[in-house]
């Protein structure tokens, strides 16, 4: 699990760092290069080709990185749009991808073979990727025109990608499709501009007929900029007319919370210096109020009077993809509880709290008896049926703002605070009382059975609690405290009996358990 997500959380830095990367790119040859470039350096293949598909209809390999083996073999090879395109028509559909099985492989189209697959050891026969396979991504424009196809190959793990990889690379493909898209649109408009040869109905067609939102608005230094023109693509992401668009301030159609950091990134653009192509993410609001992520590439245009052309993409679903990546990170699959990542962040702030004599907390170690039984006789489903249901009786105890995380196996934690129960009454403050209550009504919730596929389980918990005060030093000695208490616990109940609870003064509180709660100075001293 813990390989998962370190996956996740790379694939995340990955598609923050690809995406930002292919954008930077002023001419199309450019901008392709860096596209194969990210690709081998960040979404985990050896080697990438950009085809790219000529206004003619045919297709050349223009960038290839990875292999100069490759690239000697591949680069400048062109073909008929028809002939690649029927070639690809055999492949399975992987989403947007498409993926030719060694055993389609045709000799009628050009290509390159390596002579094995690094990294394939170890890996089964039936996910292992055969020298012959092959992976495409077409790449299109915004609006769907296809302006060329990318080629990748030799998966570093020697393994054919799984769901995680594939989707990056869909969502590489879609990012790559618009900047050279904006590539291409940018040198029109640079190459008519260096020839002087374009004129107004020239870019009104370009600029208006492009499927990217675009804009141009005027560098004068006035905070209050407006746009000077719009074209019906933009007017279409934001919904809103022409008019409605030029009249108002670039400030009016901002979220608010990105107001401010707007007019930073418009102040820093006024000074001219640095690239004069920049790029932006922020919030806009549609003319149906509804609060949308674009992406904005200013391309900064001499004057005078200097004006910028602003190119806007809706990312909407980009960003709503890449906040899911991010919660599955920190979340358990199985529970949908926490996970140990998930929990250093508030088990930190209640550390931090308690030196601050702010408040104190307690952190409940539970662990499953006897849970493996419930696996070797029933099965794992029947297990997975258990922890389930514990992490909902768990969660269901603990008031809004405590955490309930699951540690891996058998084992969860609950972090309590000071502050309202679960049924919104005052805890009057943190204290033995309150967490042996705690322990209790956790100990009841958990030993509740369980039914699952006509079987009645029945498990019990050991909960060790530590409480987390002044003396905590940090969020490791904290889990040791409530572990060393939890292990108590076992020994109670295995040994002597669940017959005394004990204080973090060692005195007796009760006959209703026997979780020793530990402050964190008398734990390290267990």
């Amino acid at each position: 699990m813990s390989r998962d997500r370190d996956a996740e959380m790379a694939a995340i830095r990955s598609v923050h760092r690809i995406t930002g990367r292919i954008n930077t790119g002023t001419t199309l040859a450019e901008t392709l290069e860096l596209i194969v470039d990210a690709v081998v350096d960040g979404a985990g293949f050896s080697v990438a080709v950009v085809n790219y598909l000529h206004p003619e209809g045919v297709y050349e390999a223009v960038a290839l990185a990875g292999s100069e083996e490759a690239r000697a073999a591949l680069l400048g090879t062109r073909y008929p749009r028809e002939e690649l395109e029927e070639y690809l028509g055999r492949a399975e559909e992987w989403g947007q991808l498409r993926y030719l099985p060694h055993e389609r492989h045709s000799d009628h189209i050009h290509s390159w073979v390596p002579d094995e697959v690094p990294g394939g050891d170890g890996v089964p026969e039936d996910e292992r990727w055969h020298p012959l396979d092959a992976l495409f991504a077409p790449l299109r424009a915004p609006g769907g025109e296809l302006v060329g196809i990318l080629g990748v190959d030799l998966p570093t793990d020697g393994r054919r990608p799984g769901p995680l990889q594939r989707e990056l690379l869909e969502m590489l493909a879609a990012q790559a499709g618009i900047a050279i898209d904006n590539a291409n649109l940018v040198e029109a408009l640079q190459r008519e501009r260096r020839h002087l040869a374009a004129s107004e109905e020239a870019f009104r067609l370009a600029f208006d007929g492009a499927g990217t939102g675009m804009c141009m608005m005027n560098l004068d230094g006035d905070e209050t900029a407006r746009m000077s023109r719009v074209n019906p693509a933009l007017c279409e992401l934001l919904g809103r007319t022409e008019p409605e668009l030029v009249s108002k301030r670039v400030a009016d159609l901002l979220h608010p919370d990105d107001v401010d950091r707007a007019r930073l990134a418009f102040a820093a653009a006024l000074t001219h210096e640095g690239t004069p192509v920049r790029d932006y993410e922020v919030r806009c609001v549609r003319g149906d109020g509804r609060a949308i992520w674009i992406a904005v590439t200013m391309s900064i245009v001499a004057g005078p009077p200097a004006f910028a052309i602003l190119q806007v993409q809706d990312i909407t679903g980009r960003k709503a993809t890449e906040a899911d990546l991010v919660r599955r990170a920190s979340r358990d699959p199985l529970t949908g509880l926490a996970n140990r990542d998930a929990l250093a962040a508030p088990l930190a702030a209640a550390i931090r709290r308690a030196h601050a004599g702010q408040a104190r907390s307690a952190l409940l170690f539970c662990d499953l008896d006897d849970f493996k039984v419930v696996n070797d006789t029933l099965g794992h489903d029947a297990g997975d049926a258990v922890l389930v249901a514990v992490a909902e009786r768990l969660r269901a105890l603990v008031r809004p703002g405590d955490t309930v995380a699951r540690l891996g196996g058998d084992e969860f934690v609950v972090l309590a605070g000071d502050g309202p129960d679960a049924a919104g009454a005052a805890s009057g403050g943190l204290d033995v009382a309150a967490v042996a209550a705690l322990v209790d009504r956790i100990e009841s919730a958990v030993s509740s059975p369980v039914v699952h596929d006509g079987h009645v389980i029945r498990v019990q918990v050991s909960v060790g609690a530590a409480v987390i005060d002044d003396t905590a030093q940090d969020a490791v000695a904290v889990l040791r405290a409530a572990d060393r208490a939890m292990y108590q616990v076992k020994g109670h109940r295995h040994g002597r009996g669940m017959t005394d609870r004990v204080t973090a003064h060692g005195e007796r509180a009760g006959a209703s358990g026997g979780i020793p709660l530990l402050r964190l100075a008398e734990a390290e001293k267990a």
